[in-house]
């Protein structure tokens, strides 16, 4: 069983640090999105999901249906609060965790280290006094070969203008006429 690679669309950028200098960013899926993936590579039926505590910790077990092995095959793995919604942010990131293992976006482990400089943020001093930004950042385009980012692009939501660049690749030679 294998689930495809993620689309732009598909990936979110969430500001990691802020300083003087500029930010980091991280990037992510959301819950939505491996739902979407399961339903489209197993349909409805195909996949399941429930959640327990074990230890005071809730954990989801994300269930496939194996075809060729006629038996259900899980992944399953631990969840953190998050800042807004205690439980529901504990369900969503055991549930995203779990299609990790699966190997739906695991793509996104290769990811290079973002920084973004000052000059294309607009840092304002935050209500703690320090640094933050309210721009938003998306991927414009993401090249994945292997399961592994070989390149990257992303812009600021903001100002409209490419950021980050990254690119692997070998430079393409030109055609010799």
């Amino acid at each position: 069983m294998k689930f495809r690679d993620l689309n732009e669309d598909e990936i979110e950028c969430r500001v990691a640090t802020v300083n003087e200098n500029g930010c980091s960013l991280l990037l992510y899926k959301d819950a939505r999105c491996d739902m979407n993936i399961l339903d489209e590579t197993l349909g409805v039926t195909g996949w399941r999901r429930s959640h327990e505590v074990i230890g005071g910790n809730l954990f989801c077990t994300v269930e496939v249906y194996d075809d060729q092995k006629k038996e259900w095959i899980y992944k399953q793995d631990v969840g953190i609060e998050s800042y807004t919604a205690k439980e529901k942010g504990q369900a969503s990131d055991s549930f995203k965790r779990a299609c990790f293992n699966l190997g739906i976006g695991r793509e996104l482990y290769t990811a290079p280290d973002i920084w973004i400089p000052a000059k294309h943020v607009n840092l304002k001093e935050g209500r703690n006094g320090k640094l933050t930004t309210y721009d938003g950042f998306y991927v414009e385009q993401v090249i994945i070969e292997k399961k592994k980012i070989v390149a990257l692009s992303i812009k600021n939501k903001t100002t409209k203008k490419r950021v980050f660049l990254y690119d692997t690749r070998p430079p393409k030679e030109e055609e010799t006429k």
